[in-house]
Protein backbone atom coordinates (compact mmCIF):
# COMPACT_ATOMS: atom_id res chain seq x y z
CA UNK A 1 0.00 0.00 0.00
CA UNK A 2 1.89 3.22 -1.01
CA UNK A 3 2.42 6.15 0.50
CA UNK A 4 -1.67 8.34 0.88
CA UNK A 5 -2.21 12.15 0.13
CA UNK A 6 -2.86 14.48 2.65
CA UNK A 7 -6.49 15.64 3.18
CA UNK A 8 -8.04 17.44 5.81
CA UNK A 9 -11.24 16.31 7.57
CA UNK A 10 -14.31 19.26 7.26
CA UNK A 11 -17.70 19.14 7.54
CA UNK A 12 -20.22 19.04 4.48
CA UNK A 13 -22.57 21.88 4.08
CA UNK A 14 -25.55 19.22 4.30
CA UNK A 15 -26.91 19.11 7.63
CA UNK A 16 -29.01 16.41 8.36
CA UNK A 17 -26.21 13.82 6.91
CA UNK A 18 -23.11 15.50 7.33
CA UNK A 19 -20.77 13.45 8.91
CA UNK A 20 -19.81 16.13 11.45
CA UNK A 21 -23.34 16.54 12.46
CA UNK A 22 -24.42 13.00 12.15
CA UNK A 23 -21.41 11.24 14.32
CA UNK A 24 -19.70 14.57 16.06
CA UNK A 25 -16.77 13.68 14.37
CA UNK A 26 -14.83 17.17 13.51
CA UNK A 27 -14.24 19.51 16.52
CA UNK A 28 -15.84 22.47 16.11
CA UNK A 29 -13.32 25.88 16.60
CA UNK A 30 -13.37 27.37 19.82
CA UNK A 31 -16.01 29.85 20.14
CA UNK A 32 -14.20 32.79 22.52
CA UNK A 33 -11.65 32.19 25.49
CA UNK A 34 -13.14 30.70 28.51
CA UNK A 35 -13.40 33.54 31.25
CA UNK A 36 -12.48 32.43 34.78
CA UNK A 37 -15.76 33.10 36.82
CA UNK A 38 -16.13 30.35 39.45
CA UNK A 39 -19.70 31.59 40.67
CA UNK A 40 -21.40 33.17 37.83
CA UNK A 41 -25.31 33.69 37.71
CA UNK A 42 -27.81 33.06 34.95
CA UNK A 43 -28.59 36.80 35.81
CA UNK A 44 -25.00 37.93 34.40
CA UNK A 45 -24.70 35.80 31.20
CA UNK A 46 -27.69 37.50 30.43
CA UNK A 47 -26.53 40.97 30.83
CA UNK A 48 -23.71 39.96 29.29
CA UNK A 49 -25.91 39.16 26.27
CA UNK A 50 -27.23 42.30 25.81
CA UNK A 51 -23.97 43.77 25.18
CA UNK A 52 -23.23 43.62 21.96
CA UNK A 53 -19.66 44.91 22.34
CA UNK A 54 -18.47 41.74 23.61
CA UNK A 55 -18.24 38.30 22.66
CA UNK A 56 -20.32 35.35 23.89
CA UNK A 57 -17.75 33.30 26.01
CA UNK A 58 -17.57 29.54 25.39
CA UNK A 59 -17.90 28.96 29.59
CA UNK A 60 -21.27 30.94 29.29
CA UNK A 61 -22.69 28.22 27.02
CA UNK A 62 -23.37 25.88 29.40
CA UNK A 63 -25.72 28.45 31.80
CA UNK A 64 -28.28 28.13 28.96
CA UNK A 65 -28.62 24.45 29.10
CA UNK A 66 -31.77 22.65 30.77
CA UNK A 67 -32.93 26.04 32.01
CA UNK A 68 -35.64 26.13 35.03
CA UNK A 69 -39.12 27.61 34.52
CA UNK A 70 -38.08 31.14 36.16
CA UNK A 71 -34.34 31.33 34.04
CA UNK A 72 -36.32 30.25 30.71
CA UNK A 73 -38.42 33.37 31.87
CA UNK A 74 -35.76 35.44 32.51
CA UNK A 75 -33.80 34.67 29.14
CA UNK A 76 -37.25 35.47 27.24
CA UNK A 77 -37.56 38.45 29.03
CA UNK A 78 -34.32 39.86 27.74
CA UNK A 79 -35.39 38.13 24.28
CA UNK A 80 -36.63 41.38 22.22
CA UNK A 81 -34.10 43.80 23.42
CA UNK A 82 -31.21 41.62 22.35
CA UNK A 83 -29.92 42.52 18.91
CA UNK A 84 -30.98 40.90 15.56
CA UNK A 85 -27.15 40.07 14.76
CA UNK A 86 -26.48 38.91 18.24
CA UNK A 87 -29.56 36.74 18.73
CA UNK A 88 -28.20 34.41 15.88
CA UNK A 89 -24.88 34.59 17.35
CA UNK A 90 -25.89 32.92 20.45
CA UNK A 91 -27.54 30.60 18.54
CA UNK A 92 -24.81 29.66 16.19
CA UNK A 93 -22.62 29.32 19.29
CA UNK A 94 -25.38 26.76 21.56
CA UNK A 95 -25.23 24.65 18.25
CA UNK A 96 -21.96 24.67 18.02
CA UNK A 97 -21.75 23.33 21.67
CA UNK A 98 -24.63 20.88 21.35
CA UNK A 99 -22.57 19.06 18.50
CA UNK A 100 -19.56 18.63 20.86
CA UNK A 101 -21.24 18.54 23.79
CA UNK A 102 -23.44 15.65 24.82
CA UNK A 103 -24.27 16.48 28.26
CA UNK A 104 -26.24 20.25 26.98
CA UNK A 105 -29.84 20.25 25.90
CA UNK A 106 -31.29 23.76 24.49
CA UNK A 107 -34.24 22.61 24.17
CA UNK A 108 -36.58 24.55 26.31
CA UNK A 109 -34.77 27.27 24.45
CA UNK A 110 -35.12 25.98 20.83
CA UNK A 111 -39.09 25.28 22.19
CA UNK A 112 -39.96 29.01 22.98
CA UNK A 113 -37.96 29.74 20.07
CA UNK A 114 -40.16 28.14 17.35
CA UNK A 115 -42.53 30.99 17.34
CA UNK A 116 -39.64 33.83 17.21
CA UNK A 117 -40.54 36.34 14.36
CA UNK A 118 -37.06 36.02 12.87
CA UNK A 119 -37.20 32.94 10.35
CA UNK A 120 -32.95 32.33 10.81
CA UNK A 121 -34.24 32.24 14.51
CA UNK A 122 -36.80 29.68 14.21
CA UNK A 123 -34.39 27.54 11.72
CA UNK A 124 -31.93 27.58 14.56
CA UNK A 125 -34.31 26.57 17.15
CA UNK A 126 -35.42 23.73 15.32
CA UNK A 127 -31.62 22.50 15.49
CA UNK A 128 -31.68 22.88 19.08
CA UNK A 129 -34.19 20.36 19.19
CA UNK A 130 -32.38 17.74 16.75
CA UNK A 131 -31.73 15.36 19.80
CA UNK A 132 -35.96 15.06 21.35
CA UNK A 133 -38.24 12.63 20.47
CA UNK A 134 -41.17 14.37 22.03
CA UNK A 135 -44.62 13.69 20.14
CA UNK A 136 -45.69 17.09 20.94
CA UNK A 137 -42.87 18.51 18.57
CA UNK A 138 -44.59 16.82 15.62
CA UNK A 139 -47.75 19.58 15.03
CA UNK A 140 -45.75 22.88 15.36
CA UNK A 141 -42.97 21.43 13.33
CA UNK A 142 -46.17 20.31 10.57
CA UNK A 143 -46.99 23.72 10.47
CA UNK A 144 -43.63 25.15 10.10
CA UNK A 145 -43.04 22.34 7.27
CA UNK A 146 -46.01 22.87 5.54
CA UNK A 147 -47.00 26.95 6.54
CA UNK A 148 -43.70 28.79 6.93
CA UNK A 149 -43.13 31.68 5.17
CA UNK A 150 -39.14 31.50 5.09
CA UNK A 151 -37.40 28.29 3.39
CA UNK A 152 -34.61 27.73 5.93
CA UNK A 153 -37.05 26.99 8.98
CA UNK A 154 -39.37 24.77 6.65
CA UNK A 155 -35.27 23.01 5.60
CA UNK A 156 -34.91 22.43 9.76
CA UNK A 157 -38.52 20.94 9.89
CA UNK A 158 -38.46 18.82 7.05
CA UNK A 159 -34.69 17.31 8.38
CA UNK A 160 -35.93 16.62 11.76
CA UNK A 161 -39.54 15.46 10.82
CA UNK A 162 -37.73 12.91 9.18
CA UNK A 163 -36.00 11.37 12.61
CA UNK A 164 -39.71 11.39 14.08
CA UNK A 165 -40.44 9.28 10.89
CA UNK A 166 -37.45 6.83 12.19
CA UNK A 167 -39.02 6.57 15.75
CA UNK A 168 -41.86 5.28 14.05
CA UNK A 169 -40.24 2.68 12.38
CA UNK A 170 -39.17 1.84 15.52
CA UNK A 171 -42.05 1.77 17.16
CA UNK A 172 -41.30 4.89 19.61
CA UNK A 173 -43.97 7.31 17.98
CA UNK A 174 -47.72 7.27 17.77
CA UNK A 175 -48.76 5.53 14.36
CA UNK A 176 -51.09 7.80 13.68
CA UNK A 177 -48.51 11.06 13.85
CA UNK A 178 -46.14 8.96 11.84
CA UNK A 179 -48.26 8.88 9.02
CA UNK A 180 -49.08 12.62 9.41
CA UNK A 181 -45.76 13.02 8.94
CA UNK A 182 -45.37 10.96 5.84
CA UNK A 183 -48.29 12.08 4.49
CA UNK A 184 -47.62 15.74 4.46
CA UNK A 185 -43.59 14.67 3.55
CA UNK A 186 -45.32 13.32 0.46
CA UNK A 187 -47.62 16.07 -0.45
CA UNK A 188 -44.47 18.36 -1.01
CA UNK A 189 -42.13 16.17 -2.60
CA UNK A 190 -45.04 15.84 -5.39
CA UNK A 191 -46.16 19.30 -4.96
CA UNK A 192 -44.42 22.75 -7.45
CA UNK A 193 -42.82 24.11 -3.94
CA UNK A 194 -38.75 24.97 -3.95
CA UNK A 195 -36.86 22.46 -5.19
CA UNK A 196 -34.53 22.25 -2.25
CA UNK A 197 -37.46 21.72 0.02
CA UNK A 198 -39.21 18.76 -1.93
CA UNK A 199 -35.44 17.03 -1.85
CA UNK A 200 -35.19 17.72 2.07
CA UNK A 201 -38.80 15.58 2.20
CA UNK A 202 -37.42 13.56 -0.26
CA UNK A 203 -34.24 12.72 2.27
CA UNK A 204 -36.70 12.48 5.44
CA UNK A 205 -39.01 9.64 3.55
CA UNK A 206 -36.19 7.90 2.91
CA UNK A 207 -36.50 6.33 7.01
CA UNK A 208 -39.84 5.30 5.79
CA UNK A 209 -41.03 1.58 5.25
CA UNK A 210 -44.53 3.08 3.67
CA UNK A 211 -45.19 1.57 0.10
CA UNK A 212 -45.31 4.56 -1.85
CA UNK A 213 -41.30 5.50 -0.93
CA UNK A 214 -39.90 2.75 -3.26
CA UNK A 215 -41.63 4.47 -6.45
CA UNK A 216 -40.84 7.63 -5.01
CA UNK A 217 -36.78 7.27 -4.79
CA UNK A 218 -37.13 5.42 -7.86
CA UNK A 219 -38.64 8.35 -9.47
CA UNK A 220 -36.20 10.68 -8.07
CA UNK A 221 -32.91 8.43 -8.61
CA UNK A 222 -33.99 8.30 -12.69
CA UNK A 223 -33.58 12.29 -12.69
CA UNK A 224 -30.82 14.06 -14.72
CA UNK A 225 -30.38 16.44 -12.34
CA UNK A 226 -27.51 15.50 -9.70
CA UNK A 227 -28.50 16.87 -6.97
CA UNK A 228 -32.17 14.92 -7.20
CA UNK A 229 -29.63 12.15 -7.80
CA UNK A 230 -27.94 12.86 -4.07
CA UNK A 231 -31.26 13.20 -1.94
CA UNK A 232 -32.36 9.72 -3.84
CA UNK A 233 -29.19 8.05 -2.70
CA UNK A 234 -29.29 9.66 0.60
CA UNK A 235 -32.83 8.32 1.22
CA UNK A 236 -32.25 5.11 -0.22
CA UNK A 237 -28.97 4.47 3.14
CA UNK A 238 -31.69 5.94 5.15
CA UNK A 239 -33.84 3.02 4.24
CA UNK A 240 -31.51 0.33 5.27
CA UNK A 241 -33.56 -1.79 2.51
CA UNK A 242 -30.87 -3.72 0.55
CA UNK A 243 -33.15 -3.66 -2.81
CA UNK A 244 -31.41 -0.24 -3.22
CA UNK A 245 -27.82 -1.94 -3.17
CA UNK A 246 -27.10 -1.97 -6.75
CA UNK A 247 -28.27 1.68 -7.20
CA UNK A 248 -26.16 2.77 -5.00
CA UNK A 249 -22.94 0.77 -6.12
CA UNK A 250 -24.09 2.28 -9.61
CA UNK A 251 -23.12 5.60 -8.66
CA UNK A 252 -19.94 5.06 -6.26
CA UNK A 253 -17.54 6.46 -9.18
CA UNK A 254 -20.29 9.05 -10.76
CA UNK A 255 -18.71 12.20 -12.36
CA UNK A 256 -19.99 14.23 -9.58
CA UNK A 257 -18.48 14.67 -6.13
CA UNK A 258 -22.16 14.83 -4.99
CA UNK A 259 -23.02 11.78 -6.40
CA UNK A 260 -20.26 9.97 -5.17
CA UNK A 261 -20.24 11.30 -1.63
CA UNK A 262 -23.86 10.48 -1.44
CA UNK A 263 -23.57 6.97 -2.55
CA UNK A 264 -20.47 6.55 -0.18
CA UNK A 265 -22.64 7.25 2.63
CA UNK A 266 -24.94 5.37 1.64
CA UNK A 267 -22.67 2.31 1.03
CA UNK A 268 -21.97 2.58 4.71
CA UNK A 269 -26.04 2.80 6.04
CA UNK A 270 -26.42 -0.05 4.02
CA UNK A 271 -23.24 -2.14 4.71
CA UNK A 272 -22.68 -2.99 1.32
CA UNK A 273 -19.37 -5.19 1.31
CA UNK A 274 -19.10 -5.11 -2.61
CA UNK A 275 -19.02 -1.65 -1.90
CA UNK A 276 -15.75 -1.70 0.05
CA UNK A 277 -13.21 -2.60 -3.13
CA UNK A 278 -14.15 0.34 -4.86
CA UNK A 279 -14.24 3.05 -2.15
CA UNK A 280 -10.67 1.74 -1.57
CA UNK A 281 -9.96 2.58 -5.04
CA UNK A 282 -11.26 6.09 -4.44
CA UNK A 283 -9.58 6.52 -1.79
CA UNK A 284 -6.44 6.15 -3.72
CA UNK A 285 -7.31 8.91 -6.08
CA UNK A 286 -5.13 12.14 -5.54
CA UNK A 287 -7.47 14.32 -6.92
CA UNK A 288 -10.87 12.96 -4.98
CA UNK A 289 -12.90 15.23 -2.99
CA UNK A 290 -11.94 15.75 0.82
CA UNK A 291 -16.14 15.26 1.21
CA UNK A 292 -15.86 12.08 -0.53
CA UNK A 293 -13.00 11.09 0.97
CA UNK A 294 -14.29 11.67 4.92
CA UNK A 295 -18.02 9.69 3.72
CA UNK A 296 -15.51 6.53 2.16
CA UNK A 297 -13.69 6.28 5.56
CA UNK A 298 -16.48 6.25 7.50
CA UNK A 299 -18.60 3.74 5.50
CA UNK A 300 -15.90 1.50 5.83
CA UNK A 301 -15.86 1.66 9.07
CA UNK A 302 -19.36 0.72 8.95
CA UNK A 303 -18.82 -1.88 6.74
CA UNK A 304 -15.42 -3.20 7.83
CA UNK A 305 -13.23 -6.10 6.85
CA UNK A 306 -9.22 -6.38 6.79
CA UNK A 307 -8.67 -4.22 3.99
CA UNK A 308 -10.57 -1.36 5.40
CA UNK A 309 -8.85 -2.07 9.09
CA UNK A 310 -5.09 -2.31 7.36
CA UNK A 311 -5.67 1.16 4.89
CA UNK A 312 -7.21 2.94 7.76
CA UNK A 313 -4.23 2.30 10.39
CA UNK A 314 -2.16 2.99 7.37
CA UNK A 315 -3.56 6.26 6.61
CA UNK A 316 -3.65 6.88 10.27
CA UNK A 317 -0.09 7.11 10.76
CA UNK A 318 0.86 8.99 7.33
CA UNK A 319 -1.55 11.51 8.39
CA UNK A 320 -0.44 14.93 9.88
CA UNK A 321 -3.62 17.22 9.99
CA UNK A 322 -5.17 16.94 13.66
CA UNK A 323 -9.00 16.99 12.35
CA UNK A 324 -7.86 14.01 10.28
CA UNK A 325 -6.13 12.26 12.86
CA UNK A 326 -9.01 12.63 15.28
CA UNK A 327 -11.51 11.39 12.31
CA UNK A 328 -9.35 8.38 11.53
CA UNK A 329 -9.28 7.56 15.35
CA UNK A 330 -13.23 7.85 15.24
CA UNK A 331 -13.27 6.15 12.39
CA UNK A 332 -11.37 2.93 13.19
CA UNK A 333 -13.01 3.04 16.56
CA UNK A 334 -16.26 2.92 15.38
CA UNK A 335 -15.05 -0.03 12.97
CA UNK A 336 -14.02 -2.05 16.07
CA UNK A 337 -17.13 -1.37 17.28
CA UNK A 338 -19.62 -2.80 13.91
CA UNK A 339 -17.19 -5.46 14.45
CA UNK A 340 -17.43 -6.72 17.75
CA UNK A 341 -21.56 -6.26 17.37
CA UNK A 342 -21.72 -8.39 14.40
CA UNK A 343 -20.00 -10.84 16.51
CA UNK A 344 -22.04 -10.82 18.99
CA UNK A 345 -25.22 -10.48 16.58
CA UNK A 346 -23.68 -14.28 15.00
CA UNK A 347 -23.09 -15.77 18.47
CA UNK A 348 -26.16 -14.84 19.36
CA UNK A 349 -27.80 -16.37 16.34
CA UNK A 350 -25.66 -19.47 16.89
CA UNK A 351 -27.24 -20.08 20.67
CA UNK A 352 -30.30 -19.64 19.22
CA UNK A 353 -30.17 -22.24 16.60
CA UNK A 354 -28.80 -24.46 19.02
CA UNK A 355 -31.88 -23.97 21.48
CA UNK A 356 -34.20 -24.74 18.35
CA UNK A 357 -31.87 -27.82 17.94
CA UNK A 358 -32.41 -29.03 21.46
CA UNK A 359 -36.48 -28.51 21.44
CA UNK A 360 -36.70 -30.54 17.75
CA UNK A 361 -34.83 -33.60 19.76
CA UNK A 362 -36.83 -33.32 22.75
Amino acid sequence: MGKHRQWRCHASAHRSDALRERHGLCQPCSIAPTLNMAELTFQSVLEYLLDSKKDIPQSHLRHYSDLDPKSLRLFLDIWSRVTPERKLLLLDHLLSHLDSDTLVSYEDIGRELLKDADGEVRARAIGLLAESNDPKLVPPLLDIFLTDSVLAPRLEAADLLGEFVLLGELEELNTSLQHQIEDALISIIRSDENPTLRRHALEALGYSSREETVNILESAFQREDPVWVASALRAMGRSHDNRWDDSVVSKLLDGDPRIRFAAAEAAGELVIEEAAPIMLQMLEDEEEDDNVTSAAIWSLSQIGGEDARLYLLNLLEQTEDEDAIKFLEDAIENLDFNEELSNFDLLSLGEEDELDEEDDGK
